[in-house]
This record gives structure tokens, sequence and C-alpha cells, in this order.
């Protein structure tokens, strides 16, 4: 109570501190944000070169990865700062970079998307990776390319793949078959590790169908064999 009746005896002088408290913090929030800005770009910099890096190799050479900063409206200011950073891309050359989103196709998507998970998983310390059916609308030479990306990336640190690719499982070190069973009370679901044969058999299941064929456990073994 005393407080506030000396703040209303202060009158127009409490006034005045307050204000030039409240832009000594303006200043000090601009120049932090200012620094937080500089320290962006280059990053942004850092980042699409190294993306830029890894397009080649999963088969979108003719792709550009840019990181956008454009500065945010002041209602929008936060204690993450005064930018607005969107990831875009062009995949075609010439055609002006727009958001990935929008842009990419799922196919493409998956890949972007992989690469910047191998970019920035070289920058942080994430033991382990999921990658959830990242080979999604791609298939021949561009799954086997997401298979040998992935794989290279398994000897920095742990990678877990859920896929329907047989291109990418056959590059595994290790194989897990997800297996759903229904009756007409319940439903469960099995995680089955698979052995040598096992994976043999199911990489075959999944170039073939529902009915394993002698071609498709040929293919299988290949597969395997050109993998490991």
């Amino acid at each position: 109570f005393t407080a506030q009746l000396a703040a209303l005896d202060d009158g127009e002088a409490g006034l005045k501190k307050l204000a030039a408290a409240a832009k000594a913090a303006r200043a000090t929030y601009m120049a932090a944000a200012e620094t937080l800005t500089v320290s962006r770009r280059k990053s942004a910099a850092r980042l699409d070169k190294a993306v830029a890096a890894e397009l080649a190799p999963l088969k979108l050479e003719r792709a550009k990865f840019v990181t956008e900063l454009a500065a945010l409206p002041e209602a929008d200011w936060s204690a993450a700062g005064t930018d607005r950073v969107q990831f875009t891309v062009s995949t075609n050359p010439g055609a002006p970079p727009a958001p990935i989103a929008r842009i990419a196709s799922g196919g493409e998507l998956s890949r972007f998307l992989l690469a910047l998970k191998v970019c920035l998983a070289k920058a942080g310390d994430a033991p382990t990776i999921v990658f959830d059916e990242v080979d999604s609308g791609i298939g021949g030479a561009t799954a086997a390319a997401v298979g040998d990306r992935l794989k290279r990336l398994a000897k920095d640190v742990q990678v877990l793949v859920v896929t329907h690719s047989p291109q990418v499982a056959a590059v595994a070190d290790r194989h897990w078959l997800i297996r759903k069973t229904t009756t007409r009370t319940a439903a469960s679901t099995d995680v089955l590790a698979l052995d040598a044969e096992g994976r043999r058999e199911e990489i075959a299941r999944m170039l073939s169908g529902a009915e394993v064929t002698v071609e498709a456990r040929a293919a299988a073994d290949r597969l395997l064999t050109t993998a490991n």
C-alpha cells in the first residue's frame, strides 16, 4: 500500500521513469534481436550449402533449397526474435523458390526432409533418428539412392526406418517385421526380429506381393548382396 501511494505521489516523474525504462528495454531487445538475425543468416547460408550437397545423391540434383528470413510485424515479435524463418525449394531450373510444402511432391518432400535431417544431425547430438516412410512416393533407383544415404547416415547415429520399400529394407543391418493380427474380438500387433532367411523372404514378399515367387526370391538375393 505504501509503495502504491508513493507511485501515485511520484506523478509525472514516475511516468517519465517508466517511459525511460521501456525505451531502454526496447533498445536492449532490438540489439539482441539484431544479433540473432545476423547469426540466423550465417547459419542459413551454411545449412543451404550443406543441404545442396545432399540433394544429388537423393536424385534431386536439379533442385534448389533456400532458407528465407523475413522481418515479422512488430505485433508478432517475441522472445524468439523478429524474424520469420521459412524453408523454400525450387524443383525445376529457373523457377523461383517457394514454400517447401507447396512445391515438393510427396516423394520430393520425403527426400528434402531426409537431406535436412542428415545435415542437422551432424550439428546435433541426437543418438537416434527415426524416419517414418521416408520412401513414400518413390521407387526404383531413387529408393535405392535413399537407402544408400540412410546406410551412410547410420555410420554416425542409430537410424530406425519404417519402410515399405525393398530397396530401403535391404540396406538395413537389422530387420523387424511389424505384423497386425485381427480376430472378431481383438487386434494385436507383433514385432518379429528376422534372421537372414526371414529377411530374404520378407524382401521377396515386398517385391512380389502376397505370393512369393522364385523370381522375387532371386531379386531379393540380388538386393541383399548389393546392399551388403
